[in-house]
């Protein structure tokens, strides 16, 4: 298989599906001459046309709502917004028109459309333009929510995505377009939707994470293993709605101790809801309470210095841990 970066996963799933499904077409801010603000949208132009490949204004509320027009009507828009930190402007249509549509309309349209682009932290960004958006849509009902943290489930979950009946919102980060590279098969394959994956085996305490936070638990867990012989189970939720219980619930079975680790705010978030599905399947299995990571409850400042203090890291997931399993006097 070849090493592929998560930019060239991302890209391959769009070729692959808009070659295999005449319905299938991209619009969004300069995702076509220009090849997309950040390149996932590689050639598509060329090979499709400016039919299938739709250049739109920076106007996210107008080209958000032509995407679920689109989808009533029978064709599979991808909608690219260049960041979803500009998608706030589309939130009406994705959460009034896409989420609500089939159930509105007693099932009679059903809304295929993917909305993608970036999220999260990247580099001095400010305020602005580094919010983690997933609760926000995890919230309602009729959307599914899709932040995957490696190249391979980039790639599967796209292609799961865009075959997909009803609305789904995923959600990448610029920061993994190109550092995050990954053995990924060429052709057809398919990552399902709302199903978790374990990336690393453990047995004494479960890390639960997903995004780009993954790559920070991973290498918390490896200096856990070979500074204090503490075995962590990592569990890559990929999905955020729907969760993956299961698979929560069955690692945190099985190690006895949990630590939910996310990029966004504490307050309302993907891992509060977490920590409620362990507490009512998981509670009699629990040796500690469910720890929590995330960023500080602030607006980003856009000094380097201060950002890192407010992103979480492998430093705070290692204390955390340790703490599950009574190792509060180390650091």
């Amino acid at each position: 298989m070849p090493v592929i970066t998560y930019r060239e996963a991302l890209n391959q799933a769009l070729r692959e599906e808009m070659q295999r499904d005449d319905s299938v077409f991209l619009i969004g801010e300069e995702v076509g001459e220009y090849n997309g603000a950040y390149k996932v949208s590689q050639g598509l132009l060329h090979e499709f046309g400016e039919w299938r490949v739709r250049d739109a204004p920076i106007a996210e509320l107008s080209f958000g709502g032509l995407g679920v027009g689109a989808a009533m009507a029978g064709l599979r828009p991808i909608v690219e917004f260049m960041t979803w930190n500009f998608a706030l402007l589309a939130i009406d249509e994705v959460v009034n028109g896409a989420a609500k549509m089939y159930s509105m309309s007693g099932g009679q349209f059903n809304v295929p459309v993917v909305f993608r682009g970036p999220g999260g932290t990247a580099l001095q960004l400010g305020a602005q333009h580094s919010q983690s958006p997933e609760p926000w849509y995890s919230y309602v009902p009729g959307l599914k929510v899709v932040s995957p943290a490696t190249a391979r489930d980039a790639k599967g979950l796209l292609k799961s995505a865009i075959r997909d009946d009803d609305p789904v919102v995923f959600i990448e980060s610029e920061i993994m377009y190109n550092l995050v590279k990954d053995d990924v098969p060429d052709g057809e394959y398919l990552t399902p939707i709302g199903r978790a994956d374990v990336k690393r085996a453990g047995s004494d305490v479960t890390v639960i994470t997903y995004a780009k936070m993954l790559h920070q638990v991973l290498a918390a867990a490896e200096r856990l293993e070979a500074d204090d012989g503490i075995s962590a189970e990592v569990v890559d939720l990929r999905t955020v709605r729907p969760i993956d219980v299961n698979a929560v619930v069955a690692s945190v079975r099985k190690t006895n101790r949990a630590v939910v680790a996310e990029e966004g705010w504490p307050a309302c978030n993907i891992g509060a809801q977490v920590v409620d599905d362990i507490q009512r399947e998981a509670f009699d299995y629990l040796d500690a309470p469910v720890a929590r990571v995330s960023g500080l409850d602030a607006p980003m400042p856009y000094a380097r210095n201060l950002e890192k203090l407010v992103v979480p890291d492998a430093d705070q997931v290692i204390a955390a841990v340790r703490h599950v399993c009574g190792r509060r006097g180390q650091s």
